[in-house]
Formats: structure tokens, C-alpha cells, sequence
């Protein structure tokens, strides 16, 4: 932190006066009063203990919904009427959210991050351990009768009727290594959401765990007083995968990846899907310069490359003579709109869930139509090698290169500048839990355009690693100006949810109602490697930091 405030070259966002306005009148009896009334469940998540009558907000009396306790006055408000009360009384500004016990602002309409806060809520970890009540055990008391029944002290092994096995009581007790809550750190969801995907992303895993960013070599070769965010990716896998399954708080990260993203720098909403592009930017211009020196994105050895790096070709047909002319654009990520089409791959299938207005939409029909010639408009109208001048012309896109992990981005999200006015959509997406790519591939493309005509393709070894097993999925629900990001992730075949400090186990239906923004698949050979190492222990640093598969980087 000291290091972070000498830089001269970049200036923390300032902290909510409201706040510190509170805590300079009030100190922390707020924070006291509160920490009586927090509960922690089985699985980790603290909140507010509900009054036993339905709380209801003082202004619209409402009674559904997330409900924000005043630090002051202890009134109830909805969150559409937080922004009236401290209109109403002054200076009651300060708010905890019931359900996820966190602070709110209610004039500035943000989440607050406050490490005094933060405190107290993980302090009732601590009295829990002391407490002697089993109704709500905190993290530590599960991860203490695990080590029990490891080792089996204090254990009762005579049979009972009403007795539950110790392999019962083990599944139960913990989640896989891996599995740690990130404290939201004041509307940070879109990077905890995105964190925890990078986190079982089995390659990028691999690197971190078997010591491939190398601490030492990178202190000697910094020259600025910039952050490394690398360092600090590498602190998170190092916390996360230590067996603490207290929630970690990645305030470090947060303070790096605004070094390196200076024009995101708030505390404000951003989006999931742009922090992912900035945090793969910032890595490649940490690790690819000193790996790369002056290669270009293809040859690229940044760890962002090698697993998300991808190649598509697109294809410009002259309506006129018929010549075609071809580009190839790397990419890290897919964006898809979103199609109501059923494709011929879904049809014959039940899908049971509709849209409200009847629709249907399928990954694979956004493939379809991402993969679909079209015909440019009058306004776009390319200049034509062969006939010398502009013509009108079919564009057609497809994947040249499939990455190790692929990222499949769903525009959920339209911003008209015509209209001056943005929606999000909120159509659900059906979408596979193993994916075949092959039918996007350029080759499968070109030999459906040009049938037995030609022999050569342009296909690769891409077309022999076309099979994708899904492992993460990043959702968001709400709306456009206030919404909130959670994340899927998949271990062994097992579905959990990670909604910043909580992870909960979920079946294969939740995942698959959620309004998916972001899909992510590994190699299906790679996913299946994966999932043979049961205990996800770091590798010795000698170690090969990929799997073994031909056409890897």
C-alpha cells in the first residue's frame, strides 16, 4: 500500500466523504451495533440477522426485494428509495445491505469498500470459532472437524441408526482446494466474477501453481514504480489454493489493475467483460515484452496468449465479379449476438425455456449467425481489387485458430447513439456443456462454399482440437444501471457459485437458467487432464507448465 501511494503516476480514486463523514462523527459504534446482529451461514456468507417482523421500506412500504439498514437511525429503505432518506435526514448517508452485510452509499448510489468494516464481518469467523454453537458454523469450525476427520481424533466410529459416514461428513465439511469467496471491495462483482474463472481456468492454473511467473526475476527487471499485476495474480492462486477458505480480499489486485487501466479507476459498476479485455492487455504488456521482445501477438509466449489467443479470418466477396479478398484478425474472445433462430444442430431438441415473447436463442445459433455471410450495407461498400472501384459486397466470418481456452462473449448490452438510450436484453441463452467447434472452423467453412472444387482448406491442427468442455460461466442479473455479476464455475463435474465472499454448491439447472454474459470452454483433452488431478496441489517448479497436446503453443 505505502508503495502504491508514492507513485507519482497515478492517484487513488478518492473514498466516499460520505462515509468518512460518518465514521469521523460516529467512530465505530455503527459498526458494533451491527456486528451483534450479523449471521454466518454453513457456507460462509454473513448477513444481517432479519427482524422477526418482514422488514418494509419507510418510504414505498414495500416489503420485497434487498432492504438497506441506516447506520444511524436503523430504518429500513428498498434500494429505489436509499437515495431519498439522507434527503429526508441528513446525514444518514450510510448503509448496510441485510443480505450481504456490506456498506452502501445511498447519496453517491455505490457500494463502499471499508477495511474497518471489512474487519468486523470477518471478526464473527473468529467468535464463531470459540462460540460453542453449531447452527451457524463458520468456515473455520468446518475446516476444523475436517482436520478431525482426516486425522480421526475425536471421532466416534461405533455404527449408529441415525449416523451419517465420514465419507458423508467429509463431502460435506469443505469445498474442493480452490474454492475461496473474494470480498467485494465496493461494486467490484465484475472483477471477482472474472478472477474466479482465471482462478479454474486448468492452463492458467497450471502456470501460476507450477512457479511460472517467477517473483524474483521479475523484481529485478521492474524499472518503474508501477505494480506488477502479474505478482499480483500470483498472490491471489497463491491465497486461494493455501486451503484458507476464509474469503480473501484482492484490494492489491484492485490497486494494480488501476495502475495499469488508469480510465477505469473507481469504485463505480464497470463492465465484466471489458475488465477481462484490459486484465489480458495489462498481462501480455507485463509478460510479453519480457518474453517476446519485438514478435508480434501471434508468436506471442505471454501466458494471456498462449491459452486465450485465437485467429479469425474474414472473408470479402465481390457481389460483382466474384473475387474475394482475405484479412485475419487475432482475438482473445468471441462476441456473439444474440439469435432467436433455433440452428439445425438444436433442431429435434427440447428446450424448454423460452423467452417471454415465445423466442428461443442457442449458442449455437450465435455461431450460426456469427459464421453467417453478410451482405455489407450501401454505406460499407469495399473497394474491389479486381474491378478497381467500390462494389457491393458479402462479408463472412470464421475461426482460423481456436484458442486452448475459448471465451465466448454474449452482447447482452445495446447502446444506440441515434436514440441516445442503451438496454440490456434479457433473453436466456441455451447453451451446451460440451461444444463442437468444427462447424465454425475456415476450413469447414470454405468447404461448404466451394464443396469438392478445391483441395486446400487453410485448415490446421485446430480442426484436430475442435471438441470444448465448458468449465466457468459469468451471469449477469439485474439491469443495466444497477445489475450484479456472478460467476459459475465447474470442478470434477460439480457446479458452484461464486457470488464474491459466498461460493455455494448449484445443480446443472441453476447454471443453465442464469442469464449467461460470458461462457467459457477448455479443450475437452485438457478439461479431461485436468480433472485427473483431484487434489489441484502446486507442481514443483521444474515441472512443464502445459499439458502435453500436440499443437499447444
Amino acid at each position: 500500500m505505502e508503495m502504491f501511494l508514492r507513485n507519482p503516476l497515478y492517484t487513488n480514486p478518492e473514498p466516499c466523504q460520505h462515509l468518512a463523514e460518518y465514521k469521523l462523527k460516529h467512530g465505530f459504534n455503527g459498526y458494533k451495533a451491527i456486528q451483534k446482529l450479523l449471521v454466518t451461514s454453513p457456507i460462509g456468507k454473513t448477513s444481517v440477522k432479519k427482524p422477526k417482523t418482514v422488514p418494509r421500506c419507510g418510504f414505498c412500504n414495500g416489503c420485497e426485494g434487498r432492504f438497506y439498514l441506516c447506520l444511524i437511525c436503523s430504518s429500513f429503505s428498498c434500494l429505489d428509495h436509499t437515495i431519498l432518506h439522507p434527503q429526508s435526514e441528513t446525514g444518514h448517508a450510510v448503509f448496510v445491505d441485510i443480505e450481504r452485510a456490506e456498506l452502501y452509499c445511498g447519496v453517491c448510489c455505490d457500494q463502499l469498500y471499508d477495511p474497518d468494516f471489512d474487519q468486523v464481518v470477518m471478526s464473527k469467523h473468529s467468535m464463531g470459532l470459540t462460540s460453542g454453537v453449531t447452527g451457524n458454523e463458520s468456515i473455520g469450525q468446518r475446516l476444523i472437524k475436517r482436520r478431525r476427520l482426516i486425522s480421526g481424533v475425536g471421532l466416534n466410529f461405533q455404527k449408529s441408526k441415525g449416523g451419517v459416514s465420514t465419507k458423508d461428513m467429509r463431502a460435506k465439511s469443505c469445498y474442493p482446494m480452490g474454492l475461496r469467496g473474494l470480498n467485494n471491495l465496493g461494486s467490484t462483482c465484475f472483477m471477482n466474477s472474472v478472477l474466479q474463472v482465471l482462478l479454474h481456468a486448468p492452463p492458467v492454473r497450471e502456470y501460476f501453481l507450477s512457479g511460472g511467473h517467477r517473483l524474483e526475476a521479475c523484481h529485478r527487471r521492474r524499472t518503474t514504480d508501477l505494480m506488477c499485476l502479474l505478482c499480483e495474480v500470483n498472490a491471489i492462486f497463491s491465497a486461494v489454493y493455501s486451503g484458507d477458505q476464509n474469503p480473501y480480499t484482492p484490494a492489491q489486485f484492485l490497486y494494480s489493475w488501476w495502475q495499469h487501466s488508469a480510465n477505469l479507476a473507481s469504485y463505480e459498476q464497470q463492465d465484466a467483460h471489458e475488465f477481462f479485455i484490459s486484465m489480458l492487455d495489462a498481462i501480455h504488456e507485463k509478460d510479453g515484452k519480457s518474453r517476446n521482445g519485438s514478435k508480434g501477438n501471434e508468436d506471442c509466449q505471454c501466458i494471456a496468449h498462449r491459452v486465450f489467443y485465437g485467429l479469425l479470418r474474414s472473408d470479402v466477396t465481390c457481389m460483382t465479379c466474384g473475387f474475394t479478398s482475405t484479412t485475419y484478425d487475432p482475438c482473445v474472445d468471441i462476441s456473439l449476438n444474440l439469435n432467436t433462430s433455433v440452428s439445425s444442430t438444436e433442431k429435434g431438441k427440447k428446450l424448454n425455456k423460452r423467452n417471454d415473447d415465445g423466442s428461443m436463442s442457442t449458442l449455437s445459433g450465435c455461431l450460426d449467425l456469427f459464421t453467417r455471410p453478410e451482405k455489407l450495407g450501401s454505406d460499407q461498400k469495399l473497394y474491389c481489387q479486381n474491378c478497381q472501384e467500390k462494389q457491393d459486397s458479402l462479408k463472412q466470418m470464421s475461426i482460423r485458430k481456436l484458442p486452448l481456452v475459448l471465451s465466448l462473449h454474449v452482447k447482452r448490452f445495446e447502446h444506440s447513439f441515434v436514440k441516445k438510450s442503451s438496454r440490456k436484453i434479457d433473453h436466456y441463452l441455451h447453451f451446451p456443456f460440451s461444444l463442437d467447434m468444427s462447424p465454425y472452423l475456415s476450413s469447414s467453412i470454405l468447404r461448404a462454399r466451394y464443396g469438392n472444387r478445391i483441395y486446400s482448406f487453410g485448415g490446421d491442427e485446430s480442426d484436430m482440437l475442435s471438441e470444448f468442455e465448458i468449465f466457468a460461466v459469468v451471469s449477469h442479473s439485474g439491469t443495466l444501471e444497477s445489475g450484479h455479476y456472478v460467476s459459475f464455475v465447474r470442478i470434477r463435474n460439480q457446479w458452484y457459485k461464486c457470488d464474491d465472499a459466498w461460493i455455494t454448491e448449484v445443480d446443472e439447472a441453476t447454471v443453465r437458467a442464469s442469464q449467461c454474459y460470458m461462457i467459457f470452454y477448455a479443450q475437452k483433452t485438457l478439461y479431461n487432464k485436468a480433472n485427473e488431478d483431484q487434489s489441484h496441489a502446486p507442481n514443483s517448479p521444474g515441472r512443464e507448465l502445459y499439458f502435453p497436446i500436440a499443437g499447444c503453443c
